[in-house]
């Protein structure tokens, strides 16, 4: 099991430092940890006021939160139940970072590598059709940024992230900056797994590799941006693997 503590907060813009909040992230973390397995009734509303601490307003739109996420149904005279986990919502990004913070294992990893290579090639080959002059400046800004050799995994990572967002950005499609914004929580962790210390590969090569990306985007080369894309994702699936 792999964890990515405090990883995928770091881009995160929300404050979720609310009593609100703070009940959905602890039952959430738990349910997804499987200390509330699937099919179980949750406790009792007064139980879980004790617990938290908080009224029984706040408690009640908290479900309702997790509910919305699929996580948990609640049944008339029965009490609210644990989904099972087909149902629950893995494009959100409170329930990606959850499973991150409680830990997963390769499958996982691996189902997020082929969900990016179903939208991420294509994403580049989008910027390669789309992106204005400024977008990829900023994108071969962030490309050559990433060889920098004082990266420690943990920027590696973060700045591995910022390319890939900015390239979905510059696909100027609403509905791909919007999966973007919804598996940031999960390609942080991702990212941070797949991304080469020192020891492994030198990151003058991931550079390398990304600023290719770019290139490719610069010439307008549609097919070539998209291999230039699945290359680097592939490479970080072996990594993954391979650990």
């Amino acid at each position: 099991m792999w964890t990515g503590r405090g990883q995928a907060a770091v881009l995160s813009k929300a404050d979720r430092r609310t009593s609100h909040w703070q009940v959905v992230g602890a039952l959430g973390k738990a349910i997804v940890a499987g200390e509330f397995p699937v099919g179980v009734t949750l406790p009792g509303d007064a139980e879980l006021e004790a617990r938290f601490r908080v009224s029984r307003t706040v408690l009640r739109e908290a479900m309702k939160t997790l509910a919305a996420k699929g996580l948990v149904v609640p049944r008339a005279r029965i009490g609210t139940r644990v989904t099972p986990k087909h149902q629950w919502n893995l494009f959100d990004a409170d329930i990606l970072t959850w499973h991150f913070t409680v830990g997963v294992d390769t499958a996982f990893l691996l189902h997020l590598i082929e969900i990016r290579m179903g939208f991420e090639p294509h994403a580049a080959a989008l910027a390669a059709r789309n992106a204005s002059e400024a977008d990829i400046s900023r994108m071969m800004h962030l490309a050559v940024a990433m060889g920098d050799p004082a990266h420690t995994p943990e920027t590696l990572a973060l700045a591995d992230l910022r390319f890939h967002l900015s390239v979905m950005d510059a696909a100027a499609n609403p509905f791909m900056r919007t999966v973007g914004s919804l598996i940031e929580a999960a390609l942080v962790g991702v990212f941070k797994l797949s991304s080469p210390n020192a020891d492994r590969i030198r990151v003058g090569e991931v550079a390398a590799s990304h600023m290719r990306i770019v290139e490719e985007i610069r010439r307008r080369d549609e097919d070539g941006a998209r291999r230039a894309m699945e290359h680097v994702i592939r490479v970080g699936r072996e990594r993954i693997v391979g650990a």
